[in-house]
């Protein structure tokens, strides 16, 4: 999983920021990028903090429920859940897009995802399977590059023409696969197609043997503020299907949700 970007901080807004919050922030995040109990000396390297700054962050998380530890490996607490939980439950697009995407999902058989825009990522914070036994699908918080994604590049469809290849100009695009275009001016072209169209279709270059669709989902003044995709195997479907049986069901989702988000 790539890690979380911290975003830049502007040197006048210093004074505001409490940097031991900031400090523990990054030690919680380095558990998500390494997806593993870790040692003191493991987390210190992964977040560029001195070992005695860890160890009082450490203490801390475990002191409030966050953190446990055998004395050599740390783990979090299933508490740090409920961090998420505020989250999802604050957030309108979620709430709003349940319910619609849980249709599309038993439409269409498969797992329909939602993601929104942080950094050069999109990442993923709402799921809907159909009902059956076991589903595979991504995980809410699971992060993903934009550029070569189908998510990502709806997302990207947000921005003018000239905002979008200063956007892609600053990335560095890294080949997930044989299939992933990574010359830049062929990639902003290709977003630029998929806004016209007001859907994108990527074709295993993301993920080897793997394809999906997405569609913006914009809010009431039609500014795309999520993306709702559904994937599939290549051995499962064809693009062609992919755009006969689940594109209706996206589309209509997202008109439905537009004049509920604010």
């Amino acid at each position: 999983m790539p890690k979380m970007k911290r975003p830049e901080t502007d040197a006048s807004e210093a004074p505001e920021i409490i940097e031991s919050l900031a400090r523990g922030l990054r030690v919680i995040e380095a558990f998500g990028a390494e997806r593993r109990p870790m040692t003191l000396s493991d987390l210190a390297k992964a977040c560029s903090l001195p070992r005695a700054t860890v160890r009082r962050v450490l203490t801390t998380l475990r002191s409030a429920g966050y953190a446990t530890s055998d004395d050599r490996l740390f783990a979090l607490t299933p508490r740090v859940l409920g961090l998420a939980s505020s989250y999802l439950a604050s957030n309108q697009i979620s709430a709003v897009l349940q319910p619609l995407m849980d249709e599309v999902s038993a439409v269409a058989k498969e797992v329909c995802s939602l993601a929104i825009l942080d950094g050069d990522d999109a990442v993923f914070v709402a799921r809907a399977s159909p009902a059956r036994v076991f589903s595979a699908g991504i995980d809410l918080g699971y992060r993903l590059p934009l550029f070569c994604t189908s998510v990502g590049r709806v997302l990207l469809g947000r921005l003018g023409n000239e905002a979008l290849t200063a956007t892609i100009e600053a990335m560095t695009l890294t080949a997930q696969t044989p299939e992933t275009i990574t010359d830049k001016p062929t990639v902003v072209a290709t977003i630029i197609a998929d806004r016209t169209r007001s859907y994108s279709l990527v074709d295993q270059e993301a993920e080897p043997g793997f394809r999906s669709i997405a569609v913006p989902i914009c809010r009431y003044d039609g500014t795309i503020v999520a993306a709702a995709n559904i994937g599939a195997h290549v051995d499962r479907i064809t693009t062609g299907e992919m755009i006969d049986r689940f594109l209706p069901p996206l589309q209509k989702m997202a008109e439905e949700a537009r004049p509920l988000i604010v």
